[in-house]
């Protein structure tokens, strides 16, 4: 079993249309994005594979994405800790799917805690020091 995390915190699987069918792609991590342009149309969600917490090469698979305009559901899968879930949401991850073992090792708590990714950022930070000076 998966455990999904969104900012709400964990959650159950909410895809429905299957992992197998022709509206969703799963990526490994070492996928060059740039192969995918122009070849997303129909696609509903994109899986990108975390092999190890260490890996971040998803990261840059999942700004990409977004970069060359994709706007479907992109969900990172595997090795991801909740110490980077601030960072798969700004580089442009709906969600997180962890297994049921990593989700006991780190509870929900510790992924809600990270939830408010948009304010607690060192470019945030950085503003609002800035504009306190």
């Amino acid at each position: 079993m998966t455990v999904i995390i969104t900012d709400e915190g964990f959650g159950p699987e909410t895809w429905d249309a299957g992992f197998d069918g022709a509206n969703m792609l799963d990526l490994a991590s070492d996928t060059d994005p740039r192969t995918l342009e122009g070849k997303l149309d129909g696609i509903e969600m994109i899986r990108v594979d975390f092999p190890s917490f260490a890996d971040g090469r998803g990261f840059t698979i999942a700004r990409h994405l977004r970069l060359i305009g994709y706007k479907g559901r992109l969900r990172a899968k595997g090795h991801v800790i909740s110490d980077q879930y601030a960072m798969a949401r700004r580089t442009g991850f709906d969600e997180v799917e962890i297994s049921d073992e990593l989700a006991a090792r780190q509870p929900e708590d510790q992924w809600q805690f990270r939830a408010n990714w948009q304010s607690h950022n060192y470019q945030a930070r950085m503003r609002a020091t800035s504009n306190h000076a």
